[in-house]
């Protein structure tokens, strides 16, 4: 049965990224206007707006112009990047390590920390614990990600760094597989800035999730059994928690993964929002839309993964 699950998530995901595919199509190709020209770029010249039209083969019909263009996405081709003559397939890959690690990164943090928190907040409610985590989540969720990325670097790395003491690094990127280490500190700050929001957001959806849970009557019963108390918490109450939490660290792993350029900016990481933001100002739209298929394409992998784990949970969710 979960087989059969795993299938249906798998081919719902495969109908998502062709209606993507189809969506930048016709944003891109069929949209009022010269697609020819809006793909060349401002600065491009007559011969070359022409050499872009034979290229796409924006002369033929509609249906002919859409199986080239999913003929093309299927061998991996997508396109050439108008400001470098780089495959734009290339480009992105190169781009899209820092953004990986910065997403996988935050996730495992906020979501470690805010369930952690929630927990801890729920199974001491309303004392003086749980008030100040209420406050510290409150807090969280109304600053936005750039100020709280302005204030670690300069708290953290300026501050610290003036004093003698540079820990933190002010931002760029190294690869994991060059220093795994340096990795790691380069990405601490960034980690902490997008894991902050979050955080307090699933500390409150854990708070009242886990309420919630320990005033069922099996938890009671469970008690009244003699269980102790962390089981009850940790088996018990967590488990049930946690099959709700799994399903919005899907969606907001995949969401992220499409708006992190602000951090990626206040970082200097390089990664696929920054390169998606460079490529629209300088009309490079090819690049814009491989930056939209393959950043698709992760979201739908996340949430399939998602799904995976949120079935190994809670077997309800499986079919019949």
């Amino acid at each position: 049965m979960l087989r059969r699950f795993l299938i249906r998530r798998v081919l719902l995901g495969v109908i998502v990224l062709w209606l993507v595919t189809l969506g930048t199509f016709l944003m891109f190709f069929v949209a009022p206007g010269d697609p020819a020209r809006t793909l060349s770029g401002r600065h491009a010249t007559p011969d070359q707006v022409d050499m872009v039209r034979r290229d796409l083969g924006l002369d033929r019909p509609i249906l002919v112009r859409y199986g080239g263009y999913m003929g093309r996405l299927l061998r991996g081709d997508l396109g050439t990047s108008y400001s470098n003559g780089e495959p734009v397939g290339r480009l992105v890959a190169a781009h899209l390590p820092p953004t990986l690690s910065l997403v996988a990164g935050g996730a495992v943090l906020w979501f470690a920390v805010g369930v952690g928190a929630g927990v801890l907040s729920a199974t001491r409610a309303r004392s003086l614990l749980d008030r100040s985590l209420t406050f510290l989540a409150l807090a969280g969720v109304s600053m936005p990600t750039f100020v709280i990325g302005l204030l670690l670097l300069y708290l953290l790395f300026f501050q610290l760094t003036n004093a003698g003491v540079p820990i933190f690094p002010s931002g760029s990127y190294v690869d994991l597989s060059q220093n795994p280490a340096e990795w790691a500190r380069h990405l601490i700050l960034p980690w902490v800035t997008l894991a902050t929001v979050q955080a307090a957001s699933y500390l409150r959806l854990t708070r009242g999730s886990m309420l919630d849970v320990l005033g069922e009557d099996y938890i009671r019963t469970a008690r009244a059994r003699g269980v102790p108390e962390r089981r009850v918490i940790v088996r018990h109450g967590l488990r049930s928690v946690m099959t709700a939490m799994v399903p919005t660290l899907g969606v907001d792993v995949g969401t992220l993964i499409g708006g992190v350029v602000v951090t990626e900016s206040v970082f200097g990481l390089g990664g696929v929002g920054q390169a998606a933001v460079q490529a629209f100002v300088s009309g490079d739209l090819p690049v814009v839309m491989g930056v939209v298929l393959i950043t698709s394409a992760v979201v739908v992998v996340a949430n399939l993964l998602a799904d995976m784990a949120y079935a190994l949970l809670d077997a309800r969710v499986r079919p019949a």
